[in-house]
């Protein structure tokens, strides 16, 4: 029989069809056609099975192989995306290490456990949390989720939640806390950013109304007289309990009882999201300062809202990290919602997730860049 005529060069076909159509799919946001996003979460699975077609061939009919392997190096950087490898990279080290070096922090610190049901014994993993903040050596942190007792705040929790002094002015750093909520007692809820170098300026970016899903921004003069620009932000929750999901795919009853819901939270969500990473690359299009993005993306490395910053930057975990990097802390395996990325004036040497660091449903990741050339303000 005819190569072409045979099963497993149609089925070969349809894989490689599969994986351009949920490329595709990833490009197309969700509130002009929702479906698209579900379309876009089947590409690892895509990508794999093409790269196994390639094997395939290649111990079968060699020729044949090079039409998924093709494709295969064609779309290496969306496999990178989800599964980033790189077995024999190395960091550079420091005597070679040619321009400005920053080193950032991201975390979302899920209000320092404030809440009752978060609390442990003592505030163990409050007090520890921010104590590791604070020690950190990073010269710029972004904390999503932040929350700060100002100092001379009446408290019962005495100064374990002073966090802009003890992460700010007692550690040496500036400090820039974007306020979504000041409550009665005059504790503050939202972001915060932190730098080593001086905040020149300084702003913030809403989505409509100003909630914990929003931007931040600052720019900060570093020590060869360059201007950056650092951006943090938090984008809409996927509003679904981990218990949920957990419920819907375990079994036929869960899924039937959760999984309607579920459904249109995730499409609500995803909708929200979508059109928050469009507002926010129209402003980065504008920006002429190199760029460093820490964010809480609420949303897998296969989606609209992935894509759109990975056209216009670099992805730090899939630049040099090995494996999935993972960073949501929870019963769902392998999800990484959390991420860095930079401009392409930067050089990124080094990135790693803090798995020792358990304190909250987020892993803190950090990661070191190298801005080679001089840029000058504008």
């Amino acid at each position: 029989m005819p190569v072409r005529r045979s099963f497993a060069f149609k089925c070969t076909v349809l894989l490689m069809l599969w994986v351009l159509v949920a490329i595709a799919c990833a490009q197309i946001p969700a509130y002009t056609f929702w479906p698209a996003i579900f379309g876009a979460l089947t590409l690892p699975v895509a990508l794999a099975l093409n790269l196994l077609a390639g094997l395939y061939w290649l111990v079968r009919r060699w020729p044949v192989a090079a039409l998924p392997l093709g494709l295969a190096v064609l779309t290496w950087p969306h496999f990178q995306r989800g599964l980033a490898v790189h077995p024999f990279r190395v960091a550079p080290a420091a005597a070679a290490q040619t321009g400005q070096v920053v080193k950032v922090l991201s975390a979302n610190v899920r209000i320092f456990n404030v809440y009752p049901q978060l609390r442990d014994a003592g505030l163990h993993s409050s007090r520890e949390m921010v104590r590791w903040v604070a020690e950190n050596p990073a010269d710029i942190l972004c904390l999503q989720e932040f929350y700060n007792e100002p100092v001379g705040t009446r408290s019962q929790d005495g100064n374990v939640f002073h966090t802009v002094d003890k992460i700010g002015r007692q550690a040496g750093r500036q400090a820039f806390l974007s306020k979504t909520v000041t409550n009665s007692a005059g504790a503050e809820f939202g972001m915060a950013i932190f730098s080593r170098y001086p905040i020149v300026n300084k702003g913030t970016i809403s989505f409509g109304k100003l909630t914990q899903n929003h931007a931040m921004w600052a720019d900060i003069r570093l020590p060869s007289h360059d201007t950056i620009r650092v951006y943090s932000f938090h984008l809409q929750s996927m509003s679904m309990e981990e218990k949920d999901i957990v419920d819907s795919y375990s079994s036929k009853a869960g899924l039937k009882q959760k999984g309607v819901g579920l459904l249109r939270r995730f499409k609500r969500g995803a909708i929200a999201r979508h059109w928050q990473v469009d507002t926010l690359v129209r402003r980065f299009e504008r920006c002429r300062y190199p760029m460093l993005l820490c964010a809480d993306l609420n949303d897998v490395p296969y989606s609209y809202s992935y894509d759109q910053l990975a056209d216009h930057f670099q992805n730090a975990w899939a630049s040099v990290g090995n494996g999935v990097g993972s960073t949501y802390n929870g019963r769902l395996p392998f999800v990484r919602i959390d991420n860095q990325f930079a401009s392409p004036q930067w050089t990124v040497d080094d990135y790693w997730v803090h798995y020792e660091i358990p304190y909250s449903d987020h892993f803190p990741s950090t990661a070191t860049y190298r801005l080679a050339k001089r840029q000058s303000a504008q």
